[in-house]
């Protein structure tokens, strides 16, 4: 599945259109929510037979697409099973019972209530909200797929304005001449990552150097007050600060991981739990800033893409063990340089990527199933299979 996206352009009164039918969506989504607490044995076909009951009972509601009122039922069963599941596999701390929404922003249509042009150059959508033609620009060319195969379109407000993704079903592969080569990754804070032939790659720090004006738009939405023109304005150039800082990590991480798997046949890293690395808060804002998860996610990506394999490995002690020796040299993270009694000396987190390596060729890797959001996905990731030896695995 790709995702293609595209800028749309309209009339003031066409994107206040779009936010009364992202409202609808978020109101759908969390009265099914309801729904299923009230009546805990109710399933998915349940919930798609509510959305006609909510129709019924509010205009607002039978004005948007009744495909668009089931996808929004959908995105409430994407929650609770995944709290099912968390509770079926014995997740420890929370297991993440479904939440109300709160702020919403796209709604999504199947394959009906829109209409895109012959030319592909704009797109109306033909339900009751009143969104009507809207223009698109990109840098997509839509002519290349049949008009079947675009499953899913999704309206995605942003600070910079309205978007309209296409999900097109296709499956994309690249052809590349084996390299014949292996590498094992280190990330880290001081280097982006590390790799086993001792190539280091800077860590870019986007939030860091755009955060002196972050700061300054922050100031200028304080003095502002609540709900005059002028405060909405500021609020609207800090989103736009920040969504520039999010494209920026989007964008290096999608051009690194699309260099590190083509030039390899086996790319091996690490399988890091960012969510537990974040509770330390004196290093969790520069964690975040490295986006280390969005770079595992587009290497997965780009592994089944071009038909390389990919494995994630336990990170315990691969910066304390020798690579030459094994033995375990004990570290605080101020030390930076591997000596061991051996006389092997290397930097630490060249040490950390050979012994990442050896570990992945002379074992097993384990990834988790990761489930691209569409703000950030341009098709599905992969995992490799626990219990087989390399050559098995699944090659993404």
């Amino acid at each position: 599945m790709l995702v293609f996206e595209f800028k749309a352009y309209g009339k003031s009164n066409q994107f206040k259109a779009v936010d009364e039918a992202i409202r609808t969506a978020k109101f759908v989504r969390n009265s099914c929510l309801r729904y299923w607490m009230d009546n805990k044995k109710v399933d998915k076909y349940d919930l798609n037979k509510y959305c006609a009951v909510l129709a019924r009972d509010f205009s607002f509601a039978d004005e948007l697409n009744s495909m668009a009122r089931q996808a929004s039922a959908e995105r409430a069963w994407s929650a609770i099973s995944r709290f099912y599941d968390n509770c079926k596999k014995g997740v420890p701390g929370k297991k993440g019972y479904p939440q109300f929404q709160k702020d919403c922003r796209s709604v999504e249509y199947k394959s009906t209530g829109w209409k895109l042009a012959d030319d592909r150059k704009s797109i109306n959508f033909t339900d009751k909200k009143g969104i009507g033609r809207l223009k698109l620009k990109g840098t997509r060319d839509l002519h290349f797929y049949h008009i079947n195969q675009i499953k899913r379109v999704r309206l995605v407000k942003r600070a910079d304005g309205v978007y309209v993704q296409f999900c097109v079903d296709v499956d994309r592969k690249e052809n590349t001449e084996p390299s014949g080569t292996a590498i094992g990754l280190d990330v880290g804070l001081k280097e982006y990552y590390t790799d086993s032939n001792g190539t280091t790659v800077e860590n870019p720090r986007f939030l860091k150097k755009g955060e002196k004006v972050l700061k300054r738009s922050g100031r200028r939405v304080s003095r502002k007050v609540r709900g005059l023109k002028n405060r909405l304005k500021a609020r609207q150039i800090l989103g736009k600060r920040h969504l520039k800082i999010s494209r920026q990590r989007k964008d290096h991480a999608i051009k690194l991981a699309r260099c590190v798997i083509s030039s390899n046949d086996v790319v091996v890293y690490e399988d890091l739990r960012i969510k537990n690395m974040v509770k330390n808060h004196c290093l969790a804002k520069s964690i975040n800033d490295a986006s280390w998860y969005q770079f595992r996610v587009w290497l997965e990506y780009f592994g089944k893409v071009f038909d390389k394999i990919t494995v994630a490995v336990n990170s315990q002690y691969t910066s304390q063990e020798c690579s030459s020796c094994g033995v375990t040299v004990k570290k605080t993270l101020s030390t930076r340089t591997h000596a061991c009694k051996c006389g092997c000396v290397l930097d630490r987190d060249f040490n950390a990527a050979r012994n990442i390596l050896s570990r992945g060729l002379g074992t097993v890797g384990h990834t988790g199933t990761f489930g691209l959001e569409p703000s950030n996905a341009l098709g599905e990731s992969i995992s490799t299979v626990v219990g087989e030896v390399l050559p098995q695995q699944i090659g993404s």
